[in-house]
């Protein structure tokens, strides 16, 4: 979402966006209980769990110990307990009410992670910074301290003369400004182009084909070969493939191809391609996007009215329309329809012998 609120913007001439990723200081630690019970209480959450959750966070005792030694015990009642499930969705809950006011403006939350987008147009920046202004006002009065020092800024700027932009100051310190940032695992460069990130990846599963031929010489099952290449191998090649697959350049696609050649000779049968593996994630994400209406993103799929295809999505840069959303419409539409119920039933009754040949990869699972 992201990414598709900076490319339809950066889609008009003579604009820009600047980026804002938002660092805060011991997030979950600063949870206060009974604010967070006010606003669980406007959401609607029923009083019982309500007062289960506050009587949870309250009156915690801990200590710590350093090998034979222990400390007193203290009693805290703030903050909620590191790397407890529930955490990241109290959080989320405890920061639902924190908003952008302005339509040119994107406060985006996962969990700790805010992102402030401000979609300038003609050079104002007021409203962006209004937002900035709201957002340290909002935290002040919530409890919650924003790191300035580790919060950083990237402008996404493509027009051909552009004037030096003055920086942004957030609580007395100039934010730091960036060309690239890694967002929730995924490195974005100001350019939007993705050669930094595929890197990573590449340098990631090259290190991960070692443990992969180690096993090989255990004489381990093509199957166990097969589900360690797909848990630990497969999953980091396909880190986000939907957002960057399609904007990536042929040669950045041949090398993360290579590792995929590489797995096939040491396990001794045939793999998901990284075209399939594009495919098959995008489609998948964007069904479930048409089947939740609450989605952000799911007014982005619109039908025809004739009911068979997407409304394609407009796009005037080869980087708006290699983004997950035209490319994930584009797919869809391309998806063949499926035949009758009749011929299906018939379809699923005849199955023909397959016959003798090298394990692939679906027969290895």
């Amino acid at each position: 979402m992201a990414l598709n609120f900076i490319h339809q913007h950066l889609d008009s001439p003579g604009s820009y966006a600047r980026i804002l990723f938002v660092d805060f200081s011991s997030a979950f630690n600063t949870i206060v209980p009974s604010l967070l019970h006010e606003k669980l209480s406007q959401l609607n959450v029923p009083d019982s769990t309500c007062r289960w959750i506050t009587d949870f966070l309250t009156d915690r005792q801990q200590y710590v110990r350093l090998g034979k030694l222990v400390s007193d015990t203290r009693t805290t009642s703030t903050g909620s307990p590191q790397g407890c499930v529930l955490s990241p969705l109290l959080f989320s809950l405890y920061t639902n009410s924190c908003t952008a006011g302005h339509q040119s403006v994107k406060l985006l939350k996962f969990a700790d992670d805010t992102t402030l987008i401000g979609l300038i147009a003609d050079g104002d920046e007021s409203a962006y910074r209004s937002e900035i202004a709201r957002l340290v006002s909002w935290c002040s009065a919530n409890n919650l301290e924003l790191n300035a020092l580790k919060t950083v800024e990237m402008t996404v700027d493509f027009r051909k003369a552009p004037a030096p932009l003055p920086p942004v100051i957030l609580c007395d310190s100039p934010v730091t400004s960036v060309e690239s940032f890694r967002f929730l695992g995924t490195i974005i460069s100001q350019d939007l182009k993705w050669e930094q990130n595929i890197s990573s990846i590449t340098k990631k599963v090259q290190q991960r084909m070692y443990f992969l031929r180690q096993l090989k010489k255990f004489h381990l099952p093509v199957k166990m070969l097969v589900n360690f290449y797909t848990a630990i191998i497969e999953s980091t090649l396909t880190s986000s493939i939907t957002v960057w697959f399609a904007a990536a350049t042929a040669r950045d696609k041949v090398k993360l191809q290579r590792v995929i050649h590489s797995a096939e000779k040491v396990i001794g049968c045939h793999l998901p391609s990284l075209q399939e593996l594009h495919i098959s994630r995008t489609r998948r994400q964007a069904a479930r996007i048409v089947a939740h209406p609450s989605h952000p993103g799911h007014e982005l799929f619109r039908p025809l009215p004739s009911g068979k295809r997407l409304r394609s999505i407009r796009t005037r840069t080869s980087r708006h329309k290699n983004s997950f959303f035209p490319t994930a419409v584009s797919l869809l539409n391309s998806t063949p329809t499926p035949p009758p119920p009749h011929q299906r039933t018939i379809a699923a009754t005849y199955r023909p012998s397959q016959p003798t040949c090298a394990p692939t990869l679906l027969n290895c699972i």
